[in-house]
């Protein structure tokens, strides 16, 4: 009993320090009001308001309509292209997620050891794909079905093939070309993180490191640079996640839409196909909602493995 008053005692106390606290900086709280209602309005809102229409039928000429669990059963147990989709996102996110987070972080460790100018020339050209519109279409040539695409054509110049692969057609290729691709567009805002967090640290941190025993690069990488650099590495870790599972403009500028057989088909394309072109709001919010809670466990699951980084 005694234990349990001294708890409460500790709980009031520390919600007084706290109302006083706000009390005080009530001008803080002022300035950053216009950007947490435009946050609420336009992103946490949407969310509710999806998983919200997620249990009805709402097609968007009618007033939605409560139907329960009814569009995520379907979508679990009656809809074999969702569950299509489901495996070559998953198959896209467990290759290219890893696969681009650590080629992010690995690049940027060594453009950091180069000189000022060579490092911003190297910088501009691996950010360069992540922000080139015209980068499928230069795929797309590369992997074209005829003799006219760059890789068929070498090939059968090489003597290695006497016909085209239809690698844009063909279902045992088309999920295979896309994960090059993704990987290849992988290094965006997360690298620049990786980059920006390489040049934050404290450079007396490495002198400490030596006189404490440090030894060799791997053993100055794990025990100083990754503990430095948690904050960078959690953001290109979401970037990285968010990437991954949204795969959708990929597959349908390279394979069309709805890809051969659905082979590239992904959970993003699912989500827009009954969402701008079938109209049917309550099952896309329902894909769009397992989506999202997806993401969110996977981001969770980062966050404790990154957590234990250097400890």
């Amino acid at each position: 009993m005694k234990a349990t008053a001294e708890s409460k005692a500790i709980k009031l106390q520390d919600k007084k320090l706290r109302f006083k606290m706000l009390k005080q900086n009530w001008d803080c709280y002022f300035y950053i009001a216009p950007y947490g209602l435009i946050f609420f309005t336009f992103t946490v809102l949407p969310v509710l308001i999806s998983i919200a229409l997620s249990f009805t039928y709402f097609n968007v000429l009618e007033l939605p309509k409560f139907i329960g669990l009814e569009n995520y059963k379907n979508l679990i147990a009656n809809d074999d292209i969702f569950l299509t989709a489901v495996k070559n996102t998953l198959i896209i996110a467990i290759i290219t997620g890893p696969v681009g987070y650590l080629s992010a972080l690995m690049f940027a460790w060594f453009i950091n050891e180069l000189s000022p100018v060579v490092r911003a020339i190297m910088v501009t050209i691996m950010y360069a794909p992540s922000i080139s519109g015209g980068a499928y279409m230069i795929w797309k040539v590369m992997f074209s079905g005829d003799t006219y695409g760059w890789i068929n054509g070498t090939l059968i110049n090489l003597g290695i093939l006497t016909e085209p692969i239809q690698f844009l057609t063909n279902t045992d290729w088309m999920i295979w070309v896309c994960v090059i691709v993704m990987v290849w567009m992988s290094l965006g805002a997360g690298f620049l993180s990786n980059v920006a967090g390489f040049r934050t640290i404290d450079r007396s941190q490495y002198e400490a490191g030596y006189v404490e025993g440090i030894r060799n690069r791997w053993q100055e990488l794990w025990f100083i640079t990754l503990p430095s650099m948690r904050p960078q590495m959690m953001f290109s870790a979401v970037m990285s996640i968010t990437s991954a599972f949204t795969v959708g403009d990929v597959t349908t500028t390279l394979f069309g839409f709805p890809s051969t057989d659905y082979a590239a088909h992904t959970i993003l394309n699912h989500l827009g196909d009954y969402g701008t072109t079938r109209f049917e709001m309550g099952y896309a919010c329902a894909i769009a909602t397992l989506l999202f809670v997806t993401m969110v466990g996977v981001n969770e699951i980062i966050q404790r493995i990154l957590g234990k980084v250097g400890q």
